[in-house]
């Protein structure tokens, strides 16, 4: 057996067995596509308010708002557009829509959508089973992610052709109409997705797989000679609000400190274009208030930067990059947000949506092809071992 022929039947192989499991997670992968933006303007519908001729709290008022609803470790969430929604954040998790009028809580998030999402997230991450079952989804779609990066990667040398003519490579490369059978077309159509796709289907499935497992996200590091960081902290990320604290017995900047609106102004200073403001609430004795800047979708760790105001004269004390510091923390961030395309923005996304979306046809055409290959002759030769019946008896 040639090594070409070796490697068909284990690109068919691994198809077959894993080919369901990657077409639920790759529907799902295309489903999840445009989150964020769904989850905002689902939030922007229900919770922004009509000024109505009311003046708007201040972000003092706002931010008093914030720590009766969430506790004295509440942040703000601010918006450069005017009828946005103010959010008031208290970790990861934790989080409520305030009226930026009144103060008055007006909910913690759009249930449906995210009731919606989260069942999607659970397909997409351990195929929805709950318990310790739990483990054996995550196994299962982790397995399967890596088997699909086979699949890829072979199908690329199953592709390669052996002579370079245009005819041929057209063949491949451009949809075909008048295709006599179906299962020409269903070989035209699984060349010329694999062939489009590959490239960002294989940056899904490698940062998928590191994602997954802990082995491959180390492994980032040790490429830049970096040791394994686990967990979501890294340099350069913001720092609390506490940073600086002090308690400033006899300090007259300590009994009246900076209004928290003369402390953004100095912020948005900073950086005029940004699109989201986040605000850590500084307790009554700290000396800073730590203000993060992001002007883009909230995944693109360049385009943020932390501030750090002195609330004493609103002078900028520091001002950082919110981009990890060593090459190893950012392979390993930009890993986790090309997994979904937000790393590159809305364009970023709309690829990885395409590219989940060929997987699916992927899939449909290689497992219509193998039952072809594989079931249909059985059938065939099933049927005509069958005696055949005429009004004599059998034959």
């Amino acid at each position: 057996m040639s090594i070409r022929r070796l490697i068909f039947w284990l690109h068919l192989s691994a198809g077959v067995s894993v080919g369901l499991v990657v077409l639920l997670m790759s529907a799902t992968g295309v489903l999840l596509a445009y989150e964020r933006q769904i989850v905002a303007f689902a939030e922007h519908r229900a919770f922004a308010v009509e000024a109505a001729g009311r003046q708007p709290l201040g972000p003092d008022e706002l931010a008093d708002a914030a720590r009766r609803a969430l506790g004295e470790d509440a942040a703000l969430v601010l918006t450069n557009d005017p009828d946005g929604p103010v959010k008031a954040t208290a970790g990861r998790r934790e989080g409520a829509f305030l009226d930026p009028y009144t103060g008055e809580v007006l909910g913690a998030g759009v249930e449906s959508v995210e009731r919606f999402f989260g069942s999607v997230t659970a397909l997409h991450r351990w195929l929805a089973l709950e318990g310790q079952a739990r483990s054996v989804g995550r196994a299962v779609t982790g397995a399967a992610n890596l088997v699909f990066l086979f699949i890829a990667v072979s199908g690329l040398v199953l592709w390669w052709p052996r002579r370079w003519r245009w005819p041929l490579l057209k063949t491949h490369l451009v949809f075909r109409r008048g295709l006599p059978t179906a299962k020409a077309r269903d070989y035209n159509w699984h060349h010329v997705f694999g062939v489009w796709a590959l490239v960002p289907l294989v940056l899904v499935v490698v940062s998928g797989t590191v994602i997954s497992y802990p082995w491959a996200s180390d492994l980032v590091y040790r490429v830049y000679g970096e040791e394994p960081v686990r967990g979501r902290g890294a340099p350069g990320a913001a720092v609390s609000g506490g940073a600086g604290a002090a308690a400033r017995s006899g300090d007259p900047a300590a009994a009246d400190p900076l209004p928290l609106e003369r402390a953004l102004e100095a912020a948005s200073d900073v950086d005029p274009s940004w699109r989201t403001m986040t605000v850590t609430l500084p307790r009554s004795t700290d000396d800073t208030i730590t203000v993060t800047l992001d002007r883009g979708n909230g995944a693109q760790a360049a385009l943020r930067q932390t501030a750090v105001i002195s609330r004493a004269d609103g002078a900028v004390l520091s001002l950082t990059g919110n981009e990890p510091a060593t090459p190893g923390r950012r392979a390993r961030t930009w890993m986790r947000f090309v997994h979904t395309g937000e790393v590159y923005g809305l364009a970023g996304q709309t690829v990885a949506a395409l590219a989940s979306l060929a997987a699916c046809f992927l899939v449909w055409t290689g497992l219509a092809l193998a039952w072809r290959r594989l079931v249909q002759p059985l059938l065939r030769r099933s049927r005509a071992a069958r005696p055949v019946r005429t009004r004599e008896g059998r034959i």
